[in-house]
């Protein structure tokens, strides 16, 4: 069984607006109200490619009630814990087109975010979580990902995969920073940093593929088994366990949201391994399930995955 754990889940207002005016009423022309959280976004994607899942997590309040309720008539399956303190968080994502005059007049569409802070969470609840986590076994894969409450130490995400220990369940870290450094001392199945968390995390600005391949590697000697570097348009890099290189380029197309195409990243990634268990198909997967995100309005559906997969060229293979 797949599991995603999401410590900080969210219900995304997202909303668009035409000609934003700062201090002034503005009216919507489209809204909606979506759970949101990277853990639930990878369940999410995966559910549409046919990869059953349960989401892990902890909620709070009227928001963590929407965010169940939500989840669950989307056929998905829970094991939510109920945090006492607080609210689960609410984020505004706003898309706000404006004409830009010195560019012919052309329309700019520009996104901003307002990301709520998420509940206290406290031992008990911890608590709580590390028991469920304890019935997994080796045949499961658990995916941990997305920020953590402000409450909550760096070390959280490191103290789970050492209570689970090196001969459990297979583990993907989707996480920035500190977050995502350590865990690597206990050998995580897969990473997927993007290129822009590459350069936070070594200081170096990274123009190149070339070098791209040689921080990833870094990563990999720090203890990760499989590290994806995710490129926005120009497709991903997996360095694999086995050491080889595996590079593929993005297919062409008008991206128009890019709420969740790390995640579905990460879910078409798992769902070509789970299928084929073969990198380089895992790879193709994991490109087409982002792309065809960052080409929707919504995340991937498994018509548009394989409609953008038909469209990709052949991964390079690299020693």
């Amino acid at each position: 069984m797949v599991y995603t754990l999401t410590f900080n889940p969210s219900l995304d207002y997202i909303v668009s607006v035409n000609h934003f005016m700062e201090g002034k009423v503005n009216r919507t022309s489209s809204e909606r109200i979506v759970p949101g959280g990277k853990g639930i976004n990878v369940s999410i994607v995966l559910a549409n490619l046919g990869v059953q899942s349960i989401v892990l997590g902890f909620v709070a309040g009227f928001t963590g009630d929407e965010i169940e309720r939500q989840l669950k008539k989307s056929g998905l399956l829970t094991r939510f814990i109920d945090v006492k303190n607080g609210l689960s968080r609410i984020n505004v994502k706003m898309k706000n087109e404006m004409e830009q005059q010195e560019k012919n007049h052309k329309m700019n569409l520009i996104e901003s975010e307002i990301n709520g802070s998420g509940p206290l969470i406290g031992e008990e609840e911890m608590r709580q979580l590390m028991e469920i986590l304890s019935e997994l076994s080796k045949e499961d894969l658990l995916v941990i990902s997305g920020s953590i409450p402000q409450t909550s130490k760096d070390s959280i995400y490191m103290d789970i995969m050492k209570k689970l220990g090196e001969n459990q369940a297979k583990i993907v870290v989707d996480a920035t920073g500190q977050l995502l450094i350590n865990t690597l001392r206990y050998h995580p199945f897969l990473i997927k940093p993007n290129q822009d968390e590459m350069e936070e995390i070594f200081g170096v600005k990274m123009k190149d593929e070339e070098t791209l391949i040689q921080y990833g590697r870094k990563l990999k000697e720090k203890g990760a088994k499989n590290v994806l570097i995710s490129r926005a348009e120009k497709g991903a890099v997996l360095i694999c366990e086995d050491g080889n290189v595996l590079v593929c380029k993005a297919p062409e197309g008008k991206a128009v949201n890019s709420v969740g195409a790390g995640d579905s990243m990460v879910a078409g990634f798992i769902a070509g391994y789970l299928k084929s268990g073969d990198e380089g198909y895992a790879l193709k997967m994991g490109i087409a399930a982002g792309s065809a995100s960052a080409f929707s309005e919504n995340l991937a559906t498994k018509e548009k995955v394989e409609k953008v997969f038909k469209k990709m060229g052949e991964f390079v293979c690299r020693e």
